[in-house]
């Protein structure tokens, strides 16, 4: 295949076809599609800035139905261990962030069947009043499909009812690979990949704000993951050119620590340094219509992060001042906003603090 062919189609911003995404992905150099991501992320993001945020993930519950194969974290009714963050856990770790700067919550957490739509209503209009300028970026399409059984609404009624709760973005969490053979192995009751996706486009009519994510590195094959981002970046040409869509796109690689997945079925992660680099690469390539692309820092660390920001990736995401999901499967880097600007710097690129939307947040 003709390899500069398609490097120049990408520069004209012209959609790479999946046959060709695959055929980078497999054979191009790495140092090829290096220079490509790097020239794509100056024509999405000129000059030599890249992004970091503040901001708390807080887990709603540790009770979850869905017991997906990758998840250490998510327990059944039943466990010991079970939680649902009460309101005053809420306070403490909302002051915690804000004394070090932070405004925005990521409330994730297990599908808990006892928790239904009222409740997430509820939450949210208590943190908006005690806390008025708090960002929530909270939930994601697995919780809003479950959400619409259960309630026996659409998304779109869902989703309305959230943000007038106050609800500012919905994370691209559950995304995984968006292939239905892929989640019919490690999250078969989890949300399909047409239910993820027709939440996104409800929230995308809603301009709602949205990130898109890829858990990969586990039974997915290449072509898989290039589909994966086809998808993607379908859905984003369908949004209102003044509406947000997919702000980002986020990839980490699975953490096999400890998972039924590993230890069950004896499946490892597949996660080298640079399948990591090819794939922020070919992202870049393939995304032609979202501007930003985040590197996961906590997943793979300060080197991989530095070589990611030279090939196609803007952005380091949140110095996530408490993470327990990922964590829970061995992904422990954890770093302040000293270690993140530094790591931004030793890249060659310069600091710049935003918020969800990719705003810069002047100090």
């Amino acid at each position: 295949m003709d390899f500069e062919k398609i490097y120049r189609k990408a520069l004209d911003l012209i959609p790479v076809t999946p046959e060709e995404g695959t055929a980078l992905y497999q054979f191009a150099p790495l140092d090829e599609l290096i220079f490509i991501g790097d020239l794509l992320r100056q024509v999405h993001n000129p000059g030599k800035n890249a992004g970091w945020m503040i901001d708390r993930n807080v887990n709603i519950t540790n009770i979850c139905f869905s017991q997906c194969l990758f998840c250490n974290f998510c327990r059944k009714k039943n466990a010991p261990d079970t939680y649902i963050t009460s309101v005053s856990d809420y306070i403490r770790k909302t002051d915690e962030m804000t004394a070090l700067g932070g405004d925005q919550l990521l409330l994730q957490g297990g599908m808990n069947p006892e928790l239904g739509l009222s409740y997430y209503i509820s939450l949210f209009k208590t943190l908006k009043e005690l806390y008025p300028s708090l960002k929530l970026h909270a939930l994601g399409p697995p919780e809003i499909v479950f959400l619409s059984k259960k309630e026996k609404l659409t998304y779109h009624e869902v989703l309305s009812r959230l943000i007038e709760a106050g609800l500012d973005s919905l994370p691209g969490a559950g995304a995984e690979i968006l292939s239905d053979r892929v989640r019919k192995i490690i999250s078969p009751a989890k949300a399909t990949s047409e239910e993820w996706l027709e939440v996104m486009r409800q929230a995308h009519r809603l301009n709602l704000p949205t990130s898109a994510t890829m858990m990969y590195g586990h039974v997915e094959t290449i072509q898989e993951r290039i589909g994966h981002l086809v998808k993607i970046r379908e859905l984003q040409s369908e949004k209102a050119p003044d509406h947000y869509g997919f702000i980002t796109f986020v990839p980490w690689p699975f953490q096999d620590k400890g998972t039924i997945l590993s230890e069950k079925f004896g499946i490892r992660s597949s996660y080298t340094v640079p399948d990591y680099i090819r794939l922020i690469a070919v992202s870049r390539i393939m995304l032609h219509n979202i501007r930003n692309i985040q590197a996961s820092l906590l997943t793979v660390g300060r080197e991989t992060a530095i070589m990611s920001l030279n090939a196609g990736a803007n952005d380091l995401g949140s110095i996530m001042i408490e993470e327990n999901v990922v964590s829970a499967a061995g992904g422990g880097n954890r770093y302040d906003a000293e270690n993140i600007q530094s790591i931004i710097r030793e890249a060659g690129f310069n600091p710049v603090r935003r918020n969800q939307k990719y705003e810069l947040v002047v100090s």
